[in-house]
């Protein structure tokens, strides 16, 4: 007979950003239902095998059989994956209808439906997966940007669930300073750079100009600062960054995501008392608002070309209303999205020309929980869960 949450498992392709979703919303299931939480990494594949059997045929799965689905694990190369959870099952004596697969990304999103189809589990998926859609998972956790479909199945989020809580605040705040100490500076601010993608552009041209302005606003201020880029960011503009912070004794870290695995971003939200992030990054923005902070927002250079046309013609037809807003996409989708954030309060656009402007070096209270996607999330799975 089913019961309240006895096993959650994490699906993960190793994209940090995805699985700290699916981590997020899982620690408040766990806080709630004290299910034990199990993490399986989905196998790597070649692309001819991502196109033909984890895409195309994955379009399918719903519709397959217990023996198609069987067939479908070896040819991913995901038998051990299978094997791993029936281990997990059987060991524990949990009842597959008691268990919840839970994934973030299109990848893990078809080893999810595969899973919960062929052993009988929940299955809740975050974000909206390519070809795949949300109709056929039970829970479906979708940003706002996204254009969810509204059904009863899906939780429209704006931004990106977290793992962003007061303790973890704090924890990572002291092993973040151990790291980089701080210094005798009146405040500290945190600068969180992300990187090129097919809407935007962190250039070395871009860094130069803004962050000069930042860094100069900083020390006229008698704040320390703390920056750190995304594995997005150009190598030529890390250089840039490297050049401008260099001998500057206010800089107390400058952490280069390509040198350096380690997350510095919940450390930096514990530690900062103000949190300027550029435009491109869903989760430095969700992860900021969560923690508590107002956003700083730093434009970032949009990519010209037919792309953007396209984008702008899309947008006016649906300001026009001819077509369903559902219809934007690429940055006036994002934009829209940002929008939402500023009118609740949780962001602040910087000026071009920040030399002159100032700014209130009031720390806030951390971990505010106005703003958390991932707990209501977790809140809206309980609810549904029967």
């Amino acid at each position: 007979m089913s019961g309240k949450i006895s096993l959650i498992i994490i699906l993960t392709e190793g994209i940090r950003g995805h699985l700290n979703q699916s981590r997020g919303v899982t620690r408040w299931l766990k806080a709630e239902t004290g299910a034990s939480v199990v993490e399986f990494a989905i196998p790597p594949m070649n692309k001819i095998l991502r196109v033909t059997k984890l895409k195309l045929a994955a379009s399918r799965l719903h519709l397959m059989s217990k023996r198609q689905l069987n067939r479908w694990f070896r040819e991913t190369g995901a038998a051990g994956l299978l094997e791993d959870t029936v281990k997990t099952l059987r060991e524990n004596n949990f009842d597959p209808r008691n268990c919840l697969v839970i994934s973030a990304g299109s990848d893990p999103a078809r080893f999810n439906l595969a899973l919960g189809r062929l052993l009988g589990m929940k299955t809740c998926v975050i974000m909206t997966p390519s070809l795949l859609g949300t109709d056929h998972f039970d829970y479906a956790v979708v940003p706002e940007h996204d254009a969810p479909s509204g059904r009863s199945n899906v939780l429209t989020t704006l931004g990106a669930p977290n793992s962003i809580d007061r303790e973890t605040l704090k924890e990572e705040a002291q092993k973040l300073e151990e790291s980089f100490p701080r210094g005798v500076e009146d405040s500290y601010w945190a600068i969180l750079i992300g990187g090129d993608d097919a809407n935007y552009g962190v250039g070395p041209e871009w860094a130069r100009k803004r962050l000069s302005g930042i860094m100069g606003l900083a020390e006229k201020a008698g704040a320390g600062l703390y920056i750190t880029t995304s594995r997005r960011t150009p190598p030529e503009t890390e250089k840039i960054l490297y050049e401008m912070t260099r001998n500057k004794k206010y800089v107390r870290m400058l952490l280069l995501a390509s040198r350096n695995g380690y997350n510095p971003v919940p450390g930096l939200l514990g530690l900062c008392s103000h949190v300027f992030c550029t435009e491109d990054s869903v989760s430095m923005l969700s992860e900021t608002v969560t923690a508590g902070h107002e956003v700083m927002l730093l434009r970032v250079e949009r990519k010209e070309g037919m792309r953007l046309k396209i984008q702008e013609l899309t947008e006016n037809i649906v300001k026009r209303g001819i077509v369903p807003r559902s219809f934007l996409w690429g940055i006036p989708r994002f934009d829209a999205m940002i929008e939402r954030f500023r009118k609740r309060g949780f962001i602040r656009e910087m000026p071009e020309d920040i030399a002159e402007w100032s700014i209130d070096t009031v720390d806030r209270d951390h971990g505010d929980t106005a703003f958390n996607e991932a707990e209501r999330a977790a809140r809206w799975i309980l609810k549904g869960w029967e």
